[in-house]
C-alpha cells in the first residue's frame, strides 16, 4: 500500500491532450439545413408543378365551358328557330271552333267507313251464295239436258244432288219449296232404270264375231265311208264310176225327209253377201243401241233374224243359238222415258228471283245513310 500510494503532492495529473475543434457537429447541422432545403425545394417544385397543374386544368374546364356555352348558344338559336316555326304553324292552323268541327266529321267519317265495311262484308257475302245458287241453276240445266239428249238417268241423278246439297247449304227456309221439287225429281230418277246401252252394244259386237263362222242351210256331203262303187278294184274300170260319183255327190244328195222345204245351197260369193247383210244388220242395231234409237233398233233386229232364218239351218247349233241371242236382245230396252225437270227448274228459277229482290230492298236503305254523310262532308 506504501508503494502504490503516492503523496499528494507527487501525484502530477498528465497532461491533456489539446482537443480538437467540434467540426462534426457543424457538419451535421448543415446537412440537416441542405436536406432541409432541399426538402423545401422540392415541396416548392412540387407546389410550383400542383399550380401549374391546376392553373392547366382551370383553363381545361374553361374551354370546356366556353365549348358547352357555345353548344348551348346554338341549341337556344335552334330552339328559337324552331318556337318561330311552330308560332307560324300555329297561325296556320284554324281556329278551335273549326278544329272542332273537324274533329266531328272525321268521326263521322269512321262510322261510316265502318259502316261501309260491314255492307261490304254482307254484299261479298251475298255474292258467293248468289254464286252458289247460279250452279245450283246450271246444274239442273245440265241435267235436264242429260235427259232430253242422252236419256243418261246416272248423270241427271248426279246432277240434282249437287243442286240439292248447294241449296241445303244456303240454309234458307225460302227455299223450302225449291228442295221439294228437287226431292221429287229426285226420287223420279231413281225409280227410273238405266238401260245398259254399252252393254247391248258388246253383246252385239259379239255376235258380230261369229257371223263369220255360220255355215250354209245344209253341210257339204262327205263320203265317210266306201260307197258300193268303191269296193272295186282302182284297176277296174268300175273305179271310174266311183270317182264320178265322188264328184256328182257334192251337188246334189238324197233327202228322206221329203216334206221340208230344201234351199239351194249356197255359193261362196253368196255366202259372203249374207254374212256381209248379217253383219251390217247387227251394226245397224249397235247404233240404235248406243244412240237410243227404240224403232232402228227393232227393226234392225228383225232383218238380222229374217237373215238367219232365211239362209241358214235352223237345225244348226250356231244358227240356233244367234236366234236365241237376238231373241233376248230384241226384249232389252234401249229408250226410257225420263222424268221432266221443268217444273223443278222454274221453282229455283223463282226462289232466286225472290231472293234477289229481297237483297235489292235490303240493300236500299243502306246507301240511304252513306248520300246523308257526302252531303254533310261536302262545303
Amino acid at each position: 500500500m506504501s508503494e502504490t500510494a503516492l503523496p499528494k503532492d507527487e501525484v502530477q495529473p498528465e497532461p491533456k491532450t489539446p482537443t480538437e475543434p467540434t467540426t462534426p457537429t457543424v457538419e451535421r447541422r448543415g446537412n440537416g439545413l441542405a436536406i432541409l432545403a432541399l426538402m423545401l425545394g422540392a415541396a416548392g417544385v412540387a407546389a410550383g408543378g400542383w399550380g401549374i397543374w391546376q392553373v392547366r386544368n382551370l383553363q381545361a374546364n374553361h374551354q370546356q365551358q366556353l365549348s358547352q356555352l357555345q353548344a348551348l348558344g346554338d341549341q337556344a338559336q335552334s330552339f328559337k328557330l324552331s318556337e318561330q316555326r311552330l308560332s307560324e304553324r300555329l297561325q296556320l292552323l284554324p281556329a278551335a271552333d273549326e278544329l272542332e268541327d273537324r274533329r266531328r266529321l272525321v268521326a263521322q267519317l269512321q262510322s261510316d267507313q265502318q259502316r261501309l265495311n260491314q255492307r261490304l262484308e254482307t254484299v261479298l257475302g251475298a255474292s258467293r251464295k248468289d254464286w252458289r245458287l247460279a250452279e245450283a241453276e246450271h246444274l239442273l240445266r245440265l241435267a235436264s239436258l242429260r235427259l232430253s239428249a242422252l236419256q243418261d238417268i246416272s248423270s241427271a241423278q248426279a246432277l240434282v244432288q249437287g243442286a240439292d246439297d248447294i241449296l241445303r247449304e244456303q240454309n234458307d227456309p225460302g227455299s223450302f219449296a225449291a228442295r221439294e221439287q228437287l226431292a221429287k225429281s229426285l226420287a223420279a230418277l231413281r225409280s227410273t232404270e238405266q238401260p245398259d246401252r254399252t252393254g247391248l252394244f258388246l253383246q252385239l259386237g259379239a255376235l258380230r264375231d261369229q257371223v263369220l263362222e255360220l255355215s250354209a242351210v245344209a253341210p257339204e256331203y262327205k263320203d265317210r265311208g266306201e260307197s258300193l262303187l268303191g269296193l272295186t278294184a282302182d284297176g277296174d274300170g268300175a273305179s271310174r264310176w266311183a270317182q264320178w260319183w265322188d264328184q256328182i255327190s257334192r251337188y246334189f244328195r238324197i233327202d228322206f225327209n221329203a216334206d221340208k222345204n230344201i234351199r239351194p245351197l249356197l255359193a261362196g260369193q253368196g255366202l259372203t253377201q249374207v254374212r256381209l247383210a248379217l253383219s251390217l244388220a247387227l251394226e245397224q242395231a249397235q247404233w240404235a243401241a248406243l244412240n237410243g234409237q227404240a224403232a232402228v233398233y227393232t227393226q234392225a233386229l228383225t232383218e238380222a233374224r229374217d237373215v238367219l232364218v232365211g239362209n241358214f239351218n235352223q237345225d244348226n247349233p250356231q244358227s240356233k243359238i244367234m236366234l236365241e241371242r237376238l231373241a233376248e236382245l230384241s226384249k232389252q230396252p234401249v229408250t226410257v222415258v225420263t222424268p221432266d225437270l221443268a217444273k223443278t227448274l222454274n221453282t229455283v228459277q223463282a226462289y232466286l228471283e225472290r231472293r234477289n229482290l229481297n237483297a235489292e230492298e235490303s240493300v236500299k236503305p243502306l246507301a240511304k245513310p252513306a248520300a246523308n254523310s257526302a252531303q254533310e262532308t261536302s262545303p
